[in-house]
């Protein structure tokens, strides 16, 4: 008596991950990958869109985990730049006071989350973040 086995199912395309979930580790994510975009999304809590640029800018070309995680944090960096900007400009209506400290604080959460996730070889994505570098 021998088994069958069944057929492969179709291939179906790819579906985009959903923003924060976490998507499988790439292939290549070594030690050096994992540090330099974990790197990318803590360096952005001191200096801004700045650190994730230059991490992004250096090692984009050698690996693609750092090239994705380094955009995503600039993309991020960006978006937090934009609000930091309508927080500082609605202060003169007293909102801003609230807003800026918001802001701060969630992208302070956020990078952590981020370097955490990428230290582990984990592609992360943030929930909200004008994706204007692709």
């Amino acid at each position: 008596m021998t088994q069958e086995s069944a057929p492969p199912p179709p291939p179906q395309s790819p579906v985009p991950p959903a923003p924060g979930s976490p998507v499988p580790p790439p292939v290549d994510a070594d030690k050096d990958a994992r540090t330099m975009a974990m790197l990318a999304h803590l360096l952005a809590i001191p200096l801004g869109w700045l650190g994730p640029l230059i991490i992004w800018l250096m090692k984009k070309d050698s690996s693609p985990f750092v090239n994705d995680q380094g955009k995503e944090a600039l993309n991020f960096q960006i978006t937090v730049f934009i609000a930091v900007m309508a927080a500082a400009m609605s202060m003169f209506i007293c909102i801003g006071f609230v807003l800026l400290p918001a802001v701060c604080i969630v992208n302070l959460i956020f990078c952590i989350i981020g370097g955490m996730k990428a230290n582990q070889g984990i592609a992360y994505r943030y929930p909200f973040a004008i994706r204007l570098i692709k």
